[in-house]
């Protein structure tokens, strides 16, 4: 199923629903059949999810020493797309719509 995000001061963002859950629940909310993430709220929201982005990054960093590319004996393995990548459209919404101090809602 897919999830559209709404805001006035910002293109609509659609994304599958496990994906959106994963993001709202980073910020500290529900997914509901309808939602909501108030001009107040954006702030903390925003802090949270990229917060996330870095710790995600950091582990991504890690780790990419586990991927030995190129190297004879070892399969290829394809690199997952990062949390920044994935979330970059819903936190660019976000970004917007705090300097415009618009909602963002879902399920409407």
């Amino acid at each position: 199923m897919l999830v559209t995000f709404k805001c006035r001061a910002a293109p609509d963002v659609v994304m599958l629903e496990n994906l959106a859950q994963y993001l709202v629940g980073i910020v500290g909310k529900p997914l509901g059949e309808r939602g909501v993430i108030m001009h107040d709220e954006l702030d903390a929201a925003i802090a949270k999810l990229e917060s996330a982005i870095v710790t995600d990054k950091q582990e991504r960093a890690e780790h990419d020493g586990h991927f030995h590319e190129g190297e004879e004996g070892h399969e290829h393995h394809e690199i997952p797309i990062g949390l920044a990548q994935r979330a970059y459209p819903f936190l660019d919404m976000l970004r917007l719509a705090k300097q415009e101090n618009n909602d963002v809602l879902w399920g409407i």
